[in-house]
This record gives C-alpha cells, sequence and structure tokens, in this order.
C-alpha cells in the first residue's frame, strides 16, 4: 500500500501566515467550510495543522484530508478573534466543530417586555421579541406554581392579549382580572405606567433581589400592625409568606450577593453534555442542559471556549453575570473576560470551582452531566432507528456482506500482570444480551495479546460443537449484580456464530485476534478492535483505521460494546479477588463468614486489611487480640511456591 503524501498539497507557503491573531477556515473542494478557529498566532497554529500526516490525530488527519483550502482573517486583538470565530461557527455551522443539541423540553417563564403591559407567560419559544426569560424550569407545573405565588406579591398581566385589547376598548375587566388573577391595566385597578413599575419590581425581584422585597414589606407590616390596621398587615403577611414559598423552591446553595454561571460538563471521546446552572442571589434560578457531539479531538479548556461562547453570543447584558464558574479553566480566559465585560458593560470573571460550597455546586452540576451522557448514549443505542443505521454503518464501514446481527465483544483485565481475567459480551440486533455474557480466567499468559488469543482459541473451539458441550467459561457469577434478567431459562447455545468479533485494543489486537481466527479454522467471521484513546477502528492486517465520524451511530454502538466488555471484566475480576481473599482468610481457625465480611467492610480494601496492625484489627468487635494477631500472621505469611 502506498504511504501517503507527508502533508497536505494546498499548505502554505513558507512566511505567508502572517503571525497576527485572527480565524482560519477549512474548506472542501465545493466550497463548504468545515472547521473554523481561532488563534493568538496564526502561523504557529495553523502550523500543527500541515505536520506529516502520520504524526496528526486521527480525526485531524480526516479533516485537513477532506479539506481542499484553508483561508485566514486578521484581526487587530485576540478579543475580536473570538467575536468572529462565534460568527462564521453560527453561520457556516462547520460539520468539524463541536455541534449542539439543546435539551428542548424545558418550559421558561416570559415577560412580554414589549407590550403595552407586559404580561408573564409559560412559554418554549425563546424567540419572543423583547421577552426577559427566566428558567429553564424542570416541569410546567413548576413555572406555573411560581407565577401563582409571584403575582399574589407583584400583580402584574396574565390575560391573553385578545382579552387586554377587548377590556381595554369595552372598560369592562378581563376574565382573570375579574376574578383576582390578572392585575393589568386591563383589570381597571392600575395605570399602565403603574403597572409597568410593578413589571419592573417583579423582574428585579426574579433576578435576585429577594432581601430587599422581604425587608420592605416586613416593615410594611409591622408599621401597619403597629397603626392597628391588621386588614392591611394581612395582605403584607401574605405577601411575605408568597415570597417565602417562593424562595423555598430555589434553596440558597450560595452567599445572598453571588450572581453566577455555573457550567458543569463531562465528556468522552465522542460527545459531551452541559449542566447550566443560572444562580442568581445564591439561588439556582433555572438550569440548562445541552449536549455536544465532537467530530475534532478538543481539550476540556477549548471545550469550555466553545460553551461560553455560545452561551453568551447572542446574550443580553443583563443575562451575563459578574462570575462564570467552569471546571477547567480556557487558555484564552483573559480574552474572554474582556469579550464578556464588553457585552455585559461591567466586570466579568471567570474562575474553577476548587473549594466550598461552589465546589460542591460543580460536582452537583457535573454528576448532572455525567448522568445526562450516560442517558444520550443509552438513548442512542436502544433506539430501534439508531441501531438499525449502526448495523448498517458497521456493515459499510467493515465491508461485511451481511449486518452483523450478532456481535461478541473481548477484553482483557488484569491486576499488575496478575490475576487475568477476560470478558465476553454479547450483542444481538444491537442489544446487549446479558445471560450470554461469559468471563474466562487465564491461569498463565506472557502479555494481553497471549491472552486474548488464548481466550479466543477456547471460544472458537466450541463453534461447531453440540449444545452440551460448553466452554470452560463461566456465566455472570451473580446476574442480578449486572441488571441480568434472564436467570432461569437454559443458557442459549454458546455455538451460535457471531457474524462479526470485537476486541478491545488497536493493531497488535487485531493480530492476535486474527491468528486465532486462523488457526482455529474460523476466517470467515469478521474481525475489527477499538482503540480507546483515539476510538479508531482497526481491520486485520491495514496499516491504517477506519474512521468512523463520531456522531455515527456505528462508533456509539462499539463505543458501548467496548465499554461493557470492559465493565464486566472489571466486575469479575473484582470478585474473583474478593472469593480468593475470603478463602484466604477461612484458613484461620476462629474466624467466620460473618467476621470475614465484618473485617473487608471495615477496612475496606484487601490492601488496607493486609497493612493494618494487629491492634488495629482488634478494634472490631468480635476480633480479640490473639484472633487479630492471627489473622495479621496468616496474611503476611509468604504465599507457598
Amino acid at each position: 500500500m502506498a504511504r501517503s503524501a507527508p502533508t497536505v498539497p494546498y499548505k502554505p507557503k513558507p512566511g505567508e501566515i502572517p503571525t497576527n491573531p485572527g480565524v482560519y477556515r477549512f474548506r472542501d473542494a465545493s466550497g463548504r467550510v468545515l472547521y473554523v478557529g481561532k488563534a493568538k498566532n496564526l502561523r504557529a497554529r495553523l502550523s500543527n495543522y500541515f505536520a506529516p500526516l502520520h504524526t496528526l490525530h486521527e480525526r485531524t488527519r480526516r479533516m485537513v484530508t477532506t479539506a481542499a483550502s484553508v483561508e485566514w482573517t486578521v484581526v487587530a486583538t485576540d478579543v475580536d478573534s473570538l467575536q468572529l470565530e462565534y460568527q462564521w461557527i453560527k453561520e457556516f455551522d462547520p460539520p468539524f466543530n463541536v455541534r449542539y443539541k439543546d435539551d428542548k423540553s424545558y418550559p421558561f417563564m416570559a415577560i412580554t417586555l414589549a407590550d403595552e403591559a407586559p404580561r408573564v407567560i409559560v412559554t418554549r419559544n425563546r424567540r419572543i421579541p423583547g421577552a426577559k426569560y427566566f428558567g429553564p424550569y424542570p416541569k410546567v407545573w413548576a413555572v406555573h406554581d411560581t407565577i401563582d405565588l409571584m403575582i399574589k406579591v407583584f400583580p402584574i398581566r396574565t390575560c391573553s392579549d385578545s382579552s387586554y385589547k377587548k377590556a381595554m376598548a369595552t372598560g369592562r375587566p378581563c376574565f382573570p382580572g375579574q376574578i383576582g388573577r390578572c392585575g393589568g391595566p386591563c383589570s381597571m385597578k392600575v395605570t399602565i405606567e403603574e403597572h409597568r413599575a410593578i413589571v419592573e419590581d417583579f423582574i428585579a425581584f426574579m433576578s435576585g433581589g429577594d432581601q430587599r422585597f422581604t425587608k420592605a414589606l416586613t416593615a410594611r407590616m409591622r408599621e401597619a400592625s403597629a397603626a392597628m390596621d391588621y386588614e392591611a398587615a394581612a395582605v403584607y403577611r401574605d405577601k411575605l409568606q408568597s415570597i417565602d414559598a417562593v424562595l423555598n423552591k430555589s434553596a440558597l446553595v450560595l452567599s445572598a450577593d453571588t450572581d453566577a454561571d455555573l457550567f458543569g460538563i463531562a465528556e468522552d471521546e465522542l460527545a459531551a453534555t452541559v449542566q447550566h446552572f443560572v444562580i442568581r442571589g445564591g439561588r439556582v434560578r433555572g438550569v440548562r442542559a445541552t449536549t455536544i457531539e465532537k467530530e475534532i479531538d478538543i481539550s476540556g479548556g477549548d471545550l469550555v471556549d466553545q460553551v461560553l461562547q455560545r452561551t453568551y453570543g447572542n446574550a443580553a447584558a443583563a443575562d451575563i453575570p459578574k462570575q462564570v464558574l467552569v471546571p477547567s479553566m480556557p487558555d484564552d480566559a483573559a480574552d474572554l473576560e474582556e469579550w464578556l465585560r464588553e457585552r455585559r458593560g461591567r466586570n466579568v470573571t471567570i474562575q474553577v470551582a476548587q473549594r466550598g460550597a461552589k465546589a460542591d455546586l460543580m460536582r452537583t452540576a457535573s454528576l448532572n452531566a455525567q448522568q445526562a451522557l450516560m442517558l444520550h448514549k443509552t438513548r442512542r443505542t436502544s433506539d430501534y432507528v439508531a441501531r438499525t443505521q449502526a448495523l448498517t454503518d458497521l456493515q459499510e464501514a467493515l465491508g461485511l456482506a451481511e449486518a452483523p446481527l450478532r456481535i461478541e465483544c473481548f477484553d482483557v483485565s488484569h491486576l499488575s500482570g496478575t490475576n487475568v481475567v477476560a470478558s465476553m459480551v454479547v450483542f444481538e440486533d444491537g442489544l446487549p444480551r446479558k445471560d450470554q455474557y461469559r468471563s474466562f480466567g487465564v491461569a498463565e499468559t506472557t502479555d494481553d495479546t497471549d491472552s486474548l488469543y488464548q481466550v479466543l482459541m477456547r471460544r472458537l473451539a466450541y463453534l461447531d460443537r453440540p449444545e452440551e458441550n460448553e466452554p470452560d467459561a463461566a456465566p455472570p457469577a451473580d446476574p442480578t449484580a449486572d441488571g441480568e434478567v434472564v436467570t432461569e431459562r437454559r443458557r442459549p447455545r454458546f455455538a451460535y456464530r457471531p457474524q462479526l468479533l470485537v476486541v478491545d485494543g488497536g493493531q497488535p489486537q487485531v493480530a492476535a485476534a486474527a491468528r486465532a481466527l486462523r488457526d482455529a479454522g474460523h476466517e470467515e467471521v469478521a474481525l475489527c478492535g477499538i482503540a480507546k484513546r483515539l476510538e479508531e477502528v482497526w481491520l486485520p492486517d491495514e496499516e491504517y483505521p477506519v474512521i468512523l465520524p463520531r456522531t455515527s451511530e456505528a462508533l456509539y454502538l462499539l463505543q458501548r460494546l467496548r465499554d461493557e466488555a470492559h465493565r464486566f471484566a472489571i466486575t469479575h475480576q473484582r470478585r474473583r479477588r474478593k472469593r480468593d481473599i475470603q478463602s484466604v482468610l477461612a484458613e484461620v481457625p476462629g474466624l467466620g463468614e460473618a467476621r470475614i465480611k465484618a473485617l473487608l467492610r471495615h477496612f475496606g480494601s484487601v490492601s488496607a486489611l493486609k497493612q493494618a496492625t494487629p491492634e488495629e484489627i482488634a478494634q472490631l468487635p468480635g476480633v480479640g487480640p490473639k484472633l487479630a494477631a492471627a489473622v495479621h500472621a496468616h496474611l503476611a505469611a509468604p504465599a507457598d511456591g
């Protein structure tokens, strides 16, 4: 196979690329923009793309070889490059830049400030001209509950535009106004100017000014009570109770003077999820979830950079807080701060939440992001249409004669070269068949490739044997621990032939698996490997890997297969280690099963128990000094052989 050229043919000549800050675009032969990026020094940044092809990240190599040209625009400052990069990404939607998929399911509270008499509504439409938004909220009823409480304190308009126009034309209050549910001018109780002032108070309260209103209402209630105007005092009391109810719906998570946006991010090689917490007056006023699909490998700091640009690119000044909390600092944090300061009109700081309440909240946001990422991947691989597409894509990418309806994936796990185990997980029609998972022990081996060869030879030896002959592999020791629900029916025929074998690893692992298929006489079974770091798909005897698009359903399926095999191998290894140490401890006279479990539970791990002194072991209830000394001596004794 001929080697690729050392670099791409459209590489600019030496000295052509300026050293100024700027923004660059890669285009394909038809002129479509493939990728947009920014740089403090264009020459230094672009030279990375024009290095010898074999040194590039696989996905970067795919982008530059797909492109046919590169162009750049010099700007005056780094802040200008931020703005231009954002505008170009928004305009061209390049396929190799990160792709955002906002969660559209969340409702918002909106105040229609462009109206003569603004009203408060529940909406999912983020494009109402002149509207002020609060949220998003997790459920529609949560928004309605908040509005019901708020209009008791700030009686603003809730009626429809048609009802408002009819009431203003006829002089008769709208129906919500008649029953006390609308406080706009259509209720005939306030003027348009007075109503506008109440709307501004409503917005100020929702934006975090709750302390001011609470203190003012408390003072008025006391004044009315002192003047024995108990009816007015009761009105103020009810308003305070409504305010308390609203505040209780969003607990104080940071100091009361904190206005911040906090971004929790979880990512893997293919996708990322963002949990954006909107904190005003120390309270979480809204949460927004976003899913990002990555095509080119991108660092944590660069991902934060992209998220902040997209979040604030079109944001109003009032929606930009004075503090932005992120999980990792982007390289151009100072430029981002200046960019945000220009948009807000006041100082903005970007910080990493490292300790205290902010760090606790960041952990909560990151945990939510991690769960959202897991749910995103699970939904993709469990959806029937997505599964069908994944199998079709795999068939085409790997050159298979038919779609791989049964796929078996193998992974090897060990602890510092010892206690070697391997796992086999089975997916049929794109879904896991956990009742058919198998685990293998490997007694003697030289390395991972030898272990993989041994395991595959044992597995392949049974392809043509009768059903009653099962290989020397064990079913899951505790099926319920891994979510299996099929536990009583007879084990399916292990000799069922897979259409595709997948191994966790790159060229060495694929070569070992190909040798096993060849030696076992089953070269008709297709084979590939998936390397974790770059998510490359390797085929036997190929110099370069297959690069599947990061958004492809096929890559998601392979990734889940690999991750599931790894998880199952680790689970089995942990069970074996636990079983081994329990067997060793069972040899100690006077140490029963209950005390063994109590010891392991108390010390948390086998290594911690081995390092414990007899005095520390004796502190456990039911274990005296004599028994503790026996346990310590038994664990410290060298193994036979």
